[in-house]
Order: C-alpha cells, then structure tokens, then sequence
C-alpha cells in the first residue's frame, strides 16, 4: 500500500482497448475509463493503476459566469507582452484607468487568459 503523499510519474496513460489494456478491459468492461503506468524512481518501482466509473447520475451544468459577450476585465502584467499581445488579437482593449484589459468573455472561455479575469472594477460593478 502507498501512502497518498508519496511521488510517482506517471509516463502512460492508454485508454481502453489499447495494447496494454485488454485484460483489464476484460475486467472491468464499459467501466475502465483509462489505465496509468507510474513510476516510483526511489523505490524502482513500476506500478499500473485503472480509473474506473462506480456511479452515474444526471447532471445538469452550472451556468456560465458571464453571458458570451460580456465585457470581463483580464490583469496582465506590464512585461507579459506576449500575453498582452494575445488579448489584443481577440479584440482586447486596455484601460488606462484600471490598469485592466477587457475583452469578451466568449473569445476567453476556456482557455488560459480566463483565470486572469479579475472580479472587481468599476466598470462591471455599475449598474
């Protein structure tokens, strides 16, 4: 047994039906999800783990935080020009006052400059 806290690689992940899953496919059925090969260098150790689905139940997704083409404002730093550059090509537009750049939401979701969005500034705060 592992404790939870200990470091192991993982190099591999194969999906179900893929060389090296077909005994476990047999197994586990339409309830394998992946395979994982890790790999422990300390105690040079190969160990291959499944993920498998024990549950099923509906779902219904929360709502978006921001409709598609609301305006949100992104912080990115004075030197990340590269970042600067990317919210420009969606259309961003800086904002001197706030030091913010706002560009729609539906050109951001889902990717990385969504965790930049900042939650207050004057401009989504009045109303």
């Amino acid at each position: 047994m592992r404790a939870s806290g200990e470091k192991m690689n993982a190099r591999v992940k194969l999906k179900p039906g893929q060389k090296g899953t077909k005994k476990l496919l047999a197994q586990y059925g339409d309830s394998l999800v992946c395979v994982r090969y890790r790999y422990d260098v300390e105690k040079r150790k190969q160990v291959k783990t499944v993920e498998l689905i024990v549950s099923e139940t509906d779902w219904t997704p929360p709502p978006p935080k921001y409709p598609e083409s609301a305006l949100v404002p992104l912080r990115v730093g004075v030197t990340e020009k590269a970042l600067q550059e990317q919210v420009r090509v969606l259309g961003g537009r800086w904002d001197r006052a706030q030091q913010v750049w706002f560009v729609r939401y539906g050109c951001i979701a889902g990717t990385k400059l969504e965790k930049l969005i900042v939650v207050e500034t004057r401009m989504n705060t009045a109303k």
